[in-house]
């Protein structure tokens, strides 16, 4: 088995074909320890008490992984040919790389605006994920920046915690679903700011982190200051599939697509699990869940796939 991917979900599947013996090797990508090795605290995933750290997560995952059996690589994978098993693949450096399997846990980026500033106040205050971080910001008050379901699905959540949420849109009019429109403009917690960008998030003194957001009137240029503990970009997420595009079936979004129950993508031997087939959830727990269902769907096609070798003999 060949697993491209080193976060939640590809180490998980790593630890599970190494105990039933299918030989994995984990290709780490451009990013080993995916999404998580950005992120400070984790207070939500199962089985630790206290506040653990992202980093250390993925370094506890990788060293289980490597435990039992899984053999880790630095590569970054640029080639593919899953035209026929075993499937071919190549690394940046020329490694070929041969399969029965592979399991692809690239993962997906959350879109940035792009600012300096928000590059530096990221895990201080500025956050791509309220489920991740809505908790930290219990009666504060926090701003979404953004228009679509995601921005507006961010918004709803964050009132769980915040009595004060701000939307922030850069248009006049919100690209989100009606419903989930009905639901946020009926809520009295949150209020909208039309045709405003940010233009700087604002640090505080010492290691206070994010303290305002600065905008930007996109009709008239005027800039105002408004305070926040916490800024929320939610314009998006990008799944790492541009080097399977032709290969597997994408949907719109270009997430890879998979029999619903199950992580089976188009091809035959090929499976998917984490956030490059997850738009809708998108948690550390979830993508490690269906890294198992990846590993044992795997092994559940070789054992097939043998049978039926044997059969024809």
């Amino acid at each position: 088995m060949l697993i491209l991917g080193s976060g939640p979900a590809g180490l998980t599947a790593a630890i599970y074909a190494a105990r039933a013996g299918m030989a994995p090797i984990v290709v780490q990508g451009i990013q080993p320890g995916g999404q998580l090795t950005t992120t400070t605290d984790v207070e939500n995933y199962p089985g630790f008490r206290d506040v653990i750290q992202g980093p250390w997560l993925m370094e506890e995952m990788q060293a289980q992984a490597e435990h039992v059996g899984a053999q880790m690589m630095w590569d970054t994978i640029v080639e593919v040919d899953l035209s026929r098993r075993p499937f071919r693949l190549i690394g940046d450096g020329g490694t070929v790389y041969s399969c029965d399997v592979l399991v692809i846990a690239t993962g997906a980026q959350a879109k940035w605006l792009g600012l300096e500033s928000e590059q530096r106040l990221r895990g201080q205050g500025v956050s791509a994920c309220a489920t991740c971080d809505g908790f930290f910001y219990r009666g504060k008050k926090v701003a979404v920046i953004g228009g679509g379901n995601t921005a507006v699905e961010e918004a709803l959540y964050l009132t769980n915690h915040s009595h004060d949420v701000t939307l922030i849109h850069r248009r006049d009019s919100l690209r989100a679903e009606k419903i989930l429109q009905k639901r946020l403009f009926a809520h009295p917690q949150i209020k909208v700011l039309w045709n405003k960008e940010v233009a700087e998030f604002v640090h505080g003194d010492g290691n206070r982190g994010l303290v305002a957001l600065d905008l930007k009137d996109t009709r008239s240029g005027a800039v105002e200051r408004i305070d926040v503990d916490g800024g929320f970009v939610a314009i998006g997420h990008h799944p790492a599939t541009e080097l399977f595009q032709g290969h597997v079936d994408l949907d719109e979004d270009g997430y890879i697509k998979v029999t619903p129950g199950t992580t089976n993508t188009s091809v035959p031997g090929v499976f998917a699990c984490g956030d490059v087939m997850d738009k809708i959830y998108r948690q550390a727990v979830t993508a490690a869940g269906t890294g198992c269902m990846a590993a044992l769907d795997a092994e559940r096609f070789l054992a097939e796939a043998d049978y039926e070798a044997l059969a024809a003999e």
